[in-house]
């Protein structure tokens, strides 16, 4: 019976009448994922940036030379420009002022036609108009004509019409808002997260003053760049031992599309290329990266060929060969960017490959003929690449039989699962046979595996390829692990969804931790993106209390609760190592899925995390002393 009424709640009928047509303010506020693609930190921070994105435009455009960001005590936020000012006249067809229709209007702008922007960042003429939307109130002022005109909005709608309040001498847009609450549960900008994105859009508007300031904490910002991105890669390259001098800066312009790039080889192993179109960063690349890339692999070879470095005999270098120790920067700007997906992440214009290719080719070989040392320099250390790419070959043929990669076979050390669905399965990599004893014997056999680890691993950020594939441990992870690693690596292999490093909570812990760390950012990049990678917390005390038992994870709990207990007699145990926990425990504090904390490695900020692990793991001690002094008091435990 109960059934039977369930099922008649809903209509069997389907009419116009059940066609709901929303305004699409309304529409942006009930789906606002769709347009900035979420209501997070992450969506937050994208408001500001589309308002700035507008004052880019005119930059681009050659009409603006200052951007000023500020943000308020309340969170709202002012962004302020000396471009021409949005235009306030009426639009006749539609008989709404210029202004309301930027700000209120999805797809109104001047980025379309290609007149006035030919070209454009932002989300193509919907950024003003999200932001607007997505805001408890807005107010748009323009400096234009020797007027001050100004309009207000409350969740996108218009308060009034545009109005004259005052005389300008000069032109600009003003623009503050402040986001809704009923859209965002936490409003609350980063500083540093701004300030990067702000950097970015300095160094590719070589020229432009950005300031940023933040009343809220007292910080206050000013980027400028007469060297635009070859800057850039200077500040990237900044604490390595470089290759050349001075980075190697190429632009020209070809079928209306802007190329630029600019590289700079250091003697490292990682590879640092990043890609911008129309100032947006494409993070997973796209057809420019596509070009700049093929483009650099095919001049140095001709290069390397031309000039006898490479014999008639030999095999080419391969991209891989040419990107080690490579820091550049390829910015595309181009009047009709393809990007997948709202957020752009991707370019997908095919034009483009041709277009960076022609460019980066020409430039990059007139640049080798008139800077032989240069061309030297770079070839030399692509040989060498090349070379340790062909003896980590052999090694991985001898040491990585087809069976241990794609068959059954695994280290003799790992205490495998039973479960052989890779979403359910867990692989615990700890350090030492003591730990390694516990976890086996505290742990879930059905769905959770253990590899203990014998000492600390090969520092990966100062040893080449072949010496990497031969260090034991390193082979043990990756075997077990299934994916391989570089440019071999297969996510679809993977045999365990969950890669947990659980190692001791102390100075040797830290540091086994950071080797671990170093290795998967570095070789196994897709691991952390996809959300693969994890970090165990173990308990730092026990502390008991008659019959209470307490399991303590820093040196402020511990303060807290003996402060709690007052009194009482309490027995203080402190855990150096996961071997002084018998099984039982180890499982309860720190493997139980229903009871321990478990921290998923994300990479926030890719250039940040690459200046990190080179500078705590590479060979310059200063800046790393400088880096440990400055953020000791930030972090639980630092390895030096």
């Amino acid at each position: 019976m109960a059934q039977n009424e369930s099922h008649n709640t809903t209509s069997a009928e389907y009419t116009a009448e059940d066609i709901q047509i929303l305004d699409e303010i309304k529409a942006v506020r009930l789906r606002p994922g769709m347009y900035i693609g979420s209501t997070d930190k992450q969506g937050l921070h994208q408001l500001l940036y589309e308002i700035v994105y507008n004052s880019i435009d005119e930059a681009m455009a050659g009409f603006c030379s200052r951007i000023e960001i500020i943000i308020r005590n309340d969170n709202s936020v002012i962004v302020i420009d000396n471009g021409r000012g949005i235009p306030t006249e009426t639009i006749q067809e539609q008989n709404i002022t210029a202004l309301e229709a930027v700000m209120t209007r999805l797809h109104a702008g001047a980025k379309f036609g290609g007149h006035v922007y030919s070209i454009s960042s932002g989300l193509h003429g919907v950024g003003a108009s999200v932001v607007n939307a997505l805001s408890l109130w807005l107010k748009a002022e323009v400096k234009r004509e020797g007027k001050l005109y100004r309009q207000e909005y409350r969740q996108g709608v218009p308060q009034g019409g545009v109005e004259i309040v005052g005389e300008a001498s000069d032109t600009g847009t003003l623009v503050t808002f402040l986001a809704d609450k009923e859209i965002f549960k936490e409003i609350d900008y980063d500083f540093d997260t701004v300030c990067q994105r702000l950097r970015e859009l300095a160094y590719l508007n070589k020229e432009v003053e950005i300031t940023f300031k933040d009343e809220r904490s007292d910080q206050e910002k000013t980027f400028y760049f007469e060297g635009g991105i070859a800057s850039f890669v200077s500040r990237l390259n900044k604490n390595k031992t470089i290759i050349h001098p001075e980075p190697i800066y190429l632009s020209a312009m070809l079928n209306s599309t802007i190329v630029e790039a600019a590289l700079q080889y250091n003697d490292g192993f990682a590879e640092l290329t990043l890609s911008f179109a129309n100032c947006v960063n494409t993070r997973d690349g796209g057809s420019h990266l596509t070009g700049f890339r093929t483009a650099l692999t095919r001049v140095l070879n001709d290069y390397a060929r031309n000039n006898k470095f490479i014999k008639d005999t030999e095999s080419s270098l391969t991209g891989e060969d040419v990107r080690q120790g490579l820091v550049a920067i390829i910015s595309a700007r181009l009047p009709q960017p393809q990007f997948e997906g709202q957020t752009k992440v991707k370019l997908g214009n095919p034009e483009v490959k041709g277009e960076v290719e022609s460019v980066v080719t020409n430039g990059l070989s007139l640049y080798f003929e008139q800077h032989p040392e240069d061309a030297r320099a770079i070839i030399e250390k692509c040989l060498l690449t090349a070379k340790a790419r062909e003896a980590a070959r052999k090694a991985r043929e001898l040491v990585f039989k087809k069976s241990s990669l794609e068959g059954s076979a695994l280290p003799g050390k790992l205490a495998d699962c039973s479960e052989r669905e890779p979403s359910l399965c867990e692989l615990f990599i700890v350090e030492g046979n003591s730990a390694g004893g516990s976890a086996k014997q505290g742990r879930d056999r059905r769905f959770q595996a253990i590899l203990p680890l014998r000492g600390k691993i090969l520092n990966v950020e100062k040893a080449a390829k072949d010496k990497i594939i031969e260090h034991e441990e390193i082979r043990a992870v990756i075997t077990a692990l299934r994916t391989n690693s570089n440019e071999y690596f297969d996510l679809s292999k993977l045999r365990y969804h969950k890669t947990i490093i659980m190692t001791d909570a102390d100075v040797d812990g830290s540091h086994i931790r950071t080797l671990l760390l170093t290795f998967f950012f570095r070789h196994m990049t897709e691991l952390i993106e996809r959300g693969h990678l994890f970090i165990a917390q173990p308990p730092l005390y026990r502390i008991q209390c008659g019959k209470q038992q307490f399991w303590i994870y820093s040196e402020e709990e511990k303060e807290r609760k003996i402060k709690e207990l007052g009194e009482n007699k309490v027995e203080i145990q402190r855990y150096k190592g996961l071997g002084e926990m018998n099984p039982e425990q180890l499982w309860q504090t720190t493997m139980n899925p229903a009871t321990r904390t478990l921290f998923q490695v994300r990479i926030k900020d890719a250039i940040a995390a690459d200046q990190v692990f080179h500078m705590l793991m590479g060979d310059e001690v200063p800046p790393r002393k400088a880096f440990i002094q400055t953020h000791a008091q930030s972090v639980r435990n630092l390895d030096v």
